[in-house]
């Protein structure tokens, strides 16, 4: 069955609604070298302007421009000199929010994730280290900074409808590798899923509740 793109609209709403919605869609990214997919199974919501730990918060910056751009805009920015980080631009233009994809379960393009990680090991446990992390996630997807500001609806990088997570199977925990407003409950994962990174065990977790 071939799986169609999530519409703009399912974007232009609040950042918290949307990381939790994502939750069971797939990522996937097309390039030369193949077609590598995965189950989006954890996000971290960026409220906005507002938000410290969002990138809007500093306004509109060469870096930042794609992040105010129109809902369902790729925004795809550097960190610690190594990782590239996909996030989904959420609410209409010029607002500056996003979800950040932390976490995928591998599901097309194995093979091809193993060579770019440099991922030898075969196996379940080997596999679970792939896309347990926004920078993996990017690494094994082929994702890098010629996607941002591309419509995840028209690629490389595309976000389809996948499979709805219920509520009882999704948690939230605090956002991982922040300082500011580190104490925001706005990371949203698939709960007891071997794909999700590592909660530190400091953090509250809680189940989700709508609304």
């Amino acid at each position: 069955m071939t799986r169609r793109p999530l519409p703009r609209s399912f974007y232009d709403r609040e950042p918290a609604l949307v990381a939790r919605e994502l939750l069971g869609a797939v990522v996937e990214c097309r390039t030369k070298g193949g077609v590598a997919s995965g189950r989006v199974v954890e996000t971290e919501a960026y409220l906005g302007p507002h938000d410290p730990a969002c990138h809007a918060a500093v306004g509109l910056t060469a870096r930042t421009e794609c992040l105010f751009g129109p809902p369902g805009t790729a925004y795809v920015y550097f960190i610690y000199g190594m990782h590239w980080c996909l996030n989904a631009v959420t609410q209409r233009a010029g607002v500056g929010s996003a979800v950040l994809l932390r976490a995928v379960e591998p599901l097309v393009g194995l093979p091809l994730m193993r060579r770019r990680r440099h991922v030898r090991a075969r196996g379940p446990a080997a596999d679970r280290v792939l896309t347990n992390g926004p920078g993996k996630v990017c690494a094994a997807l082929g994702i890098d900074g010629r996607a941002n500001g591309a419509s995840l609806q028209r690629g490389p990088v595309f976000v389809l409808r996948g499979d709805d997570v219920t509520d009882a199977d999704v948690a939230v925990s605090p956002r991982i590798g922040i300082t500011r407003a580190a104490h925001w409950p706005q990371r949203y994962f698939v709960r007891d899923n071997p794909f999700v990174s590592r909660t530190p065990s400091t953090f509250a977790v809680r189940r989700y509740t709508a609304g």
